[in-house]
């Protein structure tokens, strides 16, 4: 069953760290991008008739800082268009600072039934260094009140290694946070990523990172406290109460078809990648035309496919299956990666049991070496 994301490229403001395709200051643009998001969803219904949705994902941005009387658009659209489980898991994204109890309520009228919180650190100073407009107050207010308004399935998501970071301030945002109780929690090291601002002043020598060893031993702490109360790690990022799991984001690590609408979203549909214009005058202009918004169109042989099998499956901590390798490509996973797999199990970054494949606790430290050895 296939999910479906869709792009909110809107913010009250921008982080420091942020590259994802977003701005502020552009409220003048949420009705008529409301509109030609709409429309998209509607044009593109054709490519699931016949098809269940299993997963809704609203990112962004930020999709909270859009009145709620435009997601209930969006989100009524797709019932309309689209034949949507009724089990289905439909998540948004929100920034503390852009909820409140109206809000909280509006949207699990409406059908969400999961919220993933960006709260990123536990302290107001390191909150403040890295751009977000909130603080603890306006997080914990914000917390309680997704609880009250019926939201029993909630994510976290925590940044590391952030600039000037503590080990003592990460421990303290962990048991915070662990004391809330969250079914979800995502934990992410700071990647700077380029033609950001801290990108800028990392280049200027202005921005105090931790070293290498203190974001390691921030991750191992990490792993190590969150399974010790009850958060399974599934993936290298993510931990989740039992039967919590991200059900949208194992679509992104199974490879698995989903559809993207909204500016620069992504798809990947019948063997096929393709996105959407990163500028929004031209979206909005095209009014969901696919042959207008459609940057670029990847057509994905098996070689390319068996590759993203492997290096997104091994994401995840149950790994990939030799038999699914084989049901899905139609020849056996050792006549295509068995020298990648013996040497890899060799350096202990891999390990084996029963037909499964999976990175050891070494392997997730060097995750992106396990990785290269797909491409």
């Amino acid at each position: 069953m296939p999910g479906l994301y869709i792009h909110i490229p809107f913010c009250r403001q921008k982080c420091l760290y942020c590259d994802f395709p977003s701005f502020a200051g552009k409220e003048n643009l949420y009705s008529d991008y409301t509109q030609s998001l709409i429309a998209e969803i509607q044009k593109k219904s054709y490519l699931c008739q016949n098809k269940i949705i299993d997963t809704i994902f609203f990112g962004g941005g930020t999709p909270t800082v859009l009145h709620t009387s435009f997601l209930e658009k969006m989100i009524n659209t797709i019932f309309q268009y689209y034949t949507v489980s009724k089990t289905a898991e439909i998540t948004i994204e929100a920034n503390p600072g852009t909820l409140c109890k109206a809000v909280l309520s509006a949207l699990h009228t409406m059908g969400f039934n999961r919220i993933s919180i960006g709260l990123q650190s536990w302290q107001d100073t390191l909150l403040k260094d890295i751009g977000r407009i909130h603080n603890r107050s306006v997080f914990l207010k914000n917390f309680y009140s997704a609880r009250k308004a019926g939201f029993e399935n909630i994510n976290i998501d925590l940044m590391f290694a952030l600039p000037n970071q503590t080990f003592c301030q990460w421990q303290e945002t962990l048991y915070s946070i662990i004391a809330l109780q969250p079914e979800h929690i995502s934990a992410y090291s700071l990647i700077i990523e380029e033609e950001t601002p801290f990108f800028h002043l990392w280049k200027q020598n202005r921005l105090s990172l931790p070293d290498e060893a203190l974001d390691r031993a921030m991750y191992h702490f990490t792993k190590e406290l969150l399974e010790k109360n009850h958060y399974h790690q599934y993936e290298i990022s993510n931990f989740s109460k039992k039967g919590f799991e991200s059900r949208h984001n194992q679509i992104y690590w199974k490879i698995l078809p989903y559809i993207g609408f909204g500016l620069g979203a992504h798809s990947f549909w019948e063997n096929k990648r393709f996105y959407n214009t990163y500028q929004i005058a031209k979206y909005i202009q095209a009014q969901g035309d696919s042959s207008v918004l459609i940057e670029e169109i990847e057509h994905l042989t098996p070689t390319q496919l068996q590759s993203e099998f492997m290096f997104m499956g091994l994401r995840m901590t149950e790994g990939i299956s030799s038999m699914d390798f084989q049901k899905r490509f139609h020849i056996p996973l050792a006549c295509v990666y068995q020298k990648q797999l013996s040497a890899l199990i060799k350096q202990n970054l891999l390990q084996k049991q029963n037909d499964r494949y999976f990175l050891t606790s070494r392997g997730m430290d060097l995750s992106n070496t396990v990785f290269c050895q797909f491409l």
